[in-house]
């Protein structure tokens, strides 16, 4: 119970409180609005108490998630090996916790019935033109 009393859960603690109440404040306040006849404020008075409770339920999950867990000297990390009973150092895995994602090089695909697209090949030579010419303006292509 002492791991939720260090400055980083007070922190979050009093976090929970003042956002649970600006929320609930938030939707008496559309109440009001909605009992002066603005109608889509009882939209919104539904919205922030929803909004509240969902303040509640993120910060309920992490205070079980910390009772759960080990204290934090000696918990496991999540791509750590298991323990082993052998006594000793223990070997470095030469794998990485976290992999790199494997990329993959596209050939654009040729045209499905093999001509060349003229449009295209006198679209490219302007572009190519006005990559040699960069003081040029588009109205000074000659082709």
């Amino acid at each position: 119970m002492n791991r939720l009393w260090t400055p980083a859960w007070i922190v979050r603690h009093v976090a929970m409180v003042v956002l649970v109440a600006g929320c609930l404040g938030l939707g008496w306040w559309q109440v009001t609005r909605a009992a002066g006849g603005n109608a889509i404020s009882f939209g919104y008075a539904i919205e922030w108490p929803v909004f509240a409770g969902f303040v509640i339920f993120v910060w309920w999950r992490e205070v079980r998630q910390a009772l759960r867990g080990k204290p934090a000297d000696d918990a496991q990390q999540p791509g750590d090996p298991a323990p082993s009973a052998a006594a000793g150092p223990e070997p470095v895995d030469a794998v990485p916790a976290v992999r790199r994602p494997v990329r993959v090089v596209r050939v654009p695909a040729a045209p499905a019935d093999g001509a060349d697209d003229a449009e295209l090949a006198a679209y490219n030579r302007y572009l190519s033109w006005l990559n040699a010419n960069p003081g040029a303006r588009p109205g000074d292509y000659p082709g």
